[in-house]
C-alpha cells in the first residue's frame, strides 16, 4: 500500500466517525435535546469532511459538503430558524454526504445525479433564509442551484484582504470577533502527504477578513530543490467569529506533518462597543454572486513583527477599530482542554493479540493445574509465582478485551436513517428512541448486530406498525414509537426491539404456518409457540412482496445470526399493543470466567455470570408435577429441573447430585442436576461451529489445564431443549432423549 492509499484509508476511517458524530447531533436536534454545541458540532463534522475531500479532490463532495456547511453556519448564527423542515433537510443532507463519501471510496466517482435535489433545496434555503416545504422546489426548477455549483476559489494573492460587513460583525447577538494569528509551518513531506497548502487557505478565506503573509527563506538552491518537498512557511491573521475548534479543524490532516501555533488576540468586551459604532477604519467587501470575495487592498494596515526560525517576516493586518489589543496566552488552560490521545490500529492486529492472550491464558492454566499437586512446604516459592501469574493474566486479559470494547452506538445510530426512509416509503409516521447506546460490546458482536436489527426494524415498521389515520381511530398517537436499547445483564449484553404497533395476530400466523406446511394441520401450539413461527424459513405474514418484505427470509436470518454469535432472540406480544423482541449476546467471544462441572465422567463449562447459586440436595426434595417436570422449592419459590445426565445422555453417577440455580433470558431460573462441581476457571473460548459444526446446547468449547477440551453449556439452549419448544431449532427435545438407565433421584 502507497503513502497516497493510506492516507485515503485514513480519510474514509475519518469520514466514518464524523458522519456517526453529525448523525449523533442530527438526532439530538431533532428530538429537541440541542444546544449551541450540537450545531456546532454538527457544522464541524461537515466541515472536516470537505476538509478532507479537497486533500484528495473528491470535487463532487466538497461542492455538496459546502452548501451543507453554508446552511448549517447560518442555522448556528441564528438566520436560519431550525424549523422540522430544517431539520429534516439536513438529515436528507446527511445521508446524501454518506452516499458520496461511500461512492469514493468504492471509486463509483459517477455521482452527478446524486443529491441534486437536496442540493436544490439547500440553495433555496440560503436564498430564502429558510428551508422549503415539501414540494416547494426541485433541482430541475431551480434557478439559483446548480448540480455541480462552483467550489470556492483559492486565494490568488498572499496579502490580500477579505472583510466581512461591520453591521454583521459586533451585532449583539453575534459571537465575539477577533484576530487569529496562525503560524504554519510544514515538514518537507507534507506534499507526499497529498496536503495542499492552497487548499487551507481557501478553507481559511471561508472564516472570515484573512491576510497572508509567505516566508521563503528555506527555499534552498536550484540543485537541492525537489518538487515533492515543500520549502515555505506561511503566516495567517484571521479576523473571525469562529471558534478555534473550527479553525483547528481546517488543518486537521496537517497537523502530523507541520509545527503549528496558534495566538488568539481577543478585544477587551469594552472595546466591542467602541468598535461597532467606529466605523471609518473599515473597508467592507462582500461576496459576490459567484462566491469570489471582492478583494478590497485600501485598508490602513498595520504591520508586526514575527520571527521563525531561520528568519524574519511581516504579518500584514487590517485595522479594524480603535482601541489596544491584548494578547491572550495561547497555551492558557491547555492542560484542562487537551483532548485525549488515540492510536489506529488495524482490527487483525487486535486479534493477533487476543489470540495470543487466550494461548497464555490456556499455558497459566496448565501451570496452575500441574502445581495444585505440588507440597507447599517444599514448593511455596513457585505456588506464590502461579498465582501472582494468574492474577496478572487476568489484569492482561482484561485489558486487552476492554482495547475490542466498543459502545453498540455505532451500529445503533444507522438506524435512524432506516426508520426515516421506512416511514418515508411506507407512508407512515414513526420515530425511534435509543436508549443505552454507549453500552460496550466486543467489536466482533457489533459487526455482526447490523443485519439483525436492520431485518426487525424492517419487520415492526411494515407488519407492526399502523398507518398514522388507523392509529389515531384506535385512539393512539398518530407517531408511533420504536425504542431500541442495550443493557449488560448477567454477564451478556440484553438488546430490545419494543414498538406500539399491532402486535401479531396470532391466528393469522397459524393459518398461513399450516397453509404452507411448516406447522401439521392437526397441531394444537402454545402461544409462544406461534410467535416463534415467525422465524421459521419460509415465513411470511406479508400478503405482497416488496422491497421492505414479503419473502420470509429476514426473520430466519436474524435467529441464524444471533445463534452463530452464541445468542438468543425471544419474542413476546401483545395484539393491539405491540411486540418486544429480545436478543441476548455474550458481551464477548473470547475469554470468560466459567464453572467446570461434571456430569458422569466427563467436565463441561457453565458461564459463571449465568450462575446464581449451588447447593447439595437430595431425592426427596424434589417435587414431581403432573406433566412430569420436576421442581425443587428454594426459598418457597419452584424453580424447575433439568437432569444433565438426561440432556446429555450420560448417567449421573452421584447419588447426592449438585443442583446449579441459573438465570436464562427467555425461560427464567432453571436448575441445573450434574455431579459434580470442579471449580471456577478462567476459559479461552474456542468456536465449535468453525473447527467442528454447531451442536444444539452447547456454545463453544474450550482447553482445561490438563489439556482435554471441554464443552461450554448454552443454558438458554438446554432450558428451550427440555421444554420442546418453538424457540429451540434442534432436531428432538429432551424429553426425546432417554437415560441410559432410571434416575437415581427419581
Amino acid at each position: 500500500m502507497d503513502d497516497l492509499e493510506e492516507f485515503r484509508l485514513i480519510f474514509f476511517q475519518e469520514c466514518q466517525e464524523l458522519l456517526q458524530s453529525l448523525e449523533e447531533s442530527l438526532s439530538a436536534v431533532e428530538s429537541g435535546n440541542y444546544d449551541n454545541d450540537t450545531v456546532n458540532a454538527a457544522f464541524r463534522a461537515i466541515h472536516s469532511i470537505k476538509g478532507g475531500a479537497g486533500a484528495f479532490g473528491f470535487d463532487g463532495m466538497i461542492s455538496f459538503c459546502h452548501s451543507f456547511e453554508s446552511v448549517l453556519d447560518q442555522v448556528r448564527n441564528n438566520r436560519i430558524e431550525l424549523d422540522m423542515n430544517m431539520i429534516k433537510l439536513c438529515l436528507r443532507s446527511k445521508d446524501i454526504v454518506a452516499d458520496l463519501v461511500e461512492g469514493a471510496q468504492s471509486g463509483n466517482l459517477d455521482l452527478a445525479n446524486i443529491g441534486t435535489d437536496v442540493l436544490a433545496e439547500l440553495a433555496y434555503t440560503l436564498e430564502h433564509n429558510r428551508a422549503p416545504a415539501a414540494g416547494v422546489v426541485s433541482a430541475s426548477s431551480s434557478g439559483g442551484a446548480s448540480e455541480n455549483p462552483a467550489p470556492v476559489p483559492a486565494a490568488s494573492a498572499p496579502q490580500a484582504v477579505v472583510e466581512t460587513p461591520v453591521s454583521e460583525t459586533f451585532a449583539d447577538d453575534e459571537p465575539q470577533e477577533r484576530d487569529v494569528i496562525i503560524t504554519f509551518k510544514p515538514e518537507a513531506d507534507l506534499i507526499r502527504a497529498a496536503i495542499e497548502p492552497m487548499k487551507l487557505i481557501e478553507s481559511l478565506y471561508e472564516l472570515g477578513c484573512l491576510n497572508v503573509d509567505v516566508i521563503s527563506e528555506d527555499i534552498p538552491e536550484l540543485e537541492e530543490f525537489r518538487a515533492d518537498q515543500c520549502y515555505l512557511t506561511w503566516k495567517f491573521t484571521l479576523y473571525t467569529a469562529s471558534e478555534m475548534d473550527d479553525i483547528e479543524d481546517i488543518f486537521f490532516f496537517a497537523k502530523e506533518y507541520a509545527d503549528i501555533e496558534y495566538q488568539d488576540l481577543r478585544p477587551e468586551p469594552q472595546e466591542k462597543s467602541e468598535q461597532s459604532h467606529d466605523t471609518s477604519a473599515q473597508t467592507m467587501a462582500a461576496p459576490t454572486a459567484s462566491g469570489t470575495p471582492d478583494v478590497k487592498t485600501e485598508a490602513t494596515p498595520a504591520v508586526q513583527t514575527a520571527t521563525n526560525g531561520t528568519g524574519t517576516g511581516t504579518v500584514t493586518g487590517t485595522v479594524t477599530g480603535t482601541g489596544r489589543i491584548e494578547q491572550k496566552a495561547p497555551a492558557e488552560n491547555a492542560a484542562a482542554t487537551k483532548a485525549p490521545i488515540t492510536l489506529r490500529v488495524d482490527l487483525q492486529r487486535i486479534d493477533r493479540l487476543v489470540n495470543m492472550v487466550g494461548e497464555t491464558v490456556i499455558t497459566q492454566s496448565v501451570l496452575a493445574q500441574q502445581a495444585s499437586t505440588l507440597s507447599p512446604e517444599q514448593h511455596g516459592g513457585l505456588l506464590h509465582a502461579i498465582e501472582s501469574l494468574s492474577r496478572q493474566t487476568r489484569e492482561l486479559q482484561e485489558s486487552v478485551m476492554s482495547i475490542r470494547a466498543q459502545p453498540v452506538k455505532n451500529v445503533f445510530s444507522r438506524m435512524n436513517r432506516l426508520v426515516r426512509e421506512l416511514s418515508m416509503s411506507l407512508n407512515k409516521e414513526v420515530k425511534l428512541v435509543i436508549i443505552g447506546e454507549n453500552t460496550e460490546v466486543d467489536t466482533t458482536v457489533i459487526e455482526e448486530l447490523s443485519d439483525p436489527l436492520v431485518h426487525m426494524i424492517r419487520n415492526s415498521m411494515d407488519h407492526g406498525m399502523e398507518p398514522a389515520d388507523e392509529r389515531e381511530t384506535l385512539g393512539k398517537p398518530r407517531e408511533g414509537t420504536i425504542k431500541l436499547s442495550a443493557e449488560h445483564r448477567s454477564g451478556r449484553i440484553i438488546i430490545t426491539i419494543r414498538d406500539d404497533g399491532r402486535g401479531i395476530n396470532r391466528e393469522k400466523v397459524l393459518k398461513i404456518a399450516k397453509s404452507k406446511g411448516l406447522v401439521a394441520e392437526e397441531a394444537n401450539p402454545t402461544v409462544e409457540e406461534i410467535e416463534n413461527m415467525i422465524f421459521l424459513p419460509g415465513f411470511s405474514t406479508a400478503d405482497v412482496v416488496s422491497s421492505v418484505s414479503g419473502r420470509g427470509v429476514g426473520m430466519d436470518v436474524v435467529r441464524r445470526n444471533i445463534q452463530a454469535l452464541g445468542g438468543r432472540v425471544f419474542i413476546t406480544s401483545t395484539p393491539g399493543r405491540g411486540t418486544i423482541f429480545t436478543m441476548a449476546l455474550p458481551l464477548t467471544l473470547a475469554v470468560l470466567d466459567g464453572m467446570v462441572i461434571r456430569v458422569g465422567t466427563e467436565n463441561y463449562i457453565i458461564p459463571i455470570t449465568s450462575i446464581i447459586e449451588a447447593s447439595r440436595i437430595e431425592s426427596h426434595q424434589l417435587s414431581l408435577l403432573p406433566n412430569g417436570t420436576r421442581v425443587i422449592n428454594m426459598r418457597g419459590q419452584y424453580i424447575r429441573m433439568i437432569n444433565m445426565g438426561n440432556a446429555l445422555n450420560i448417567e449421573l453417577t452421584n447419588e447426592a447430585p449438585q443442583v446449579i440455580i441459573v438465570e436464562t433470558e427467555g425461560y427464567g431460573q432453571v436448575g441445573l442436576l450434574v455431579d459434580d462441581l470442579i471449580g471456577q476457571q478462567q476459559i479461552v473460548i474456542k468456536s465449535l461451529e468453525t473447527n467442528y459444526s454447531r451442536v444444539e446446547g452447547i456454545s463453544g468449547a474450550t482447553i482445561l489445564g490438563d489439556g482435554k477440551v471441554a464443552l461450554i453449556l448454552d443454558t438458554d439452549a438446554v432450558a428451550a431443549m427440555n421444554l420442546g419448544s418453538a424457540s429451540y431449532n434442534g432436531n428432538q427435545s429432551l424429553e426425546d432423549i432417554k437415560p441410559i438407565k432410571q434416575e437415581k433421584t427419581a
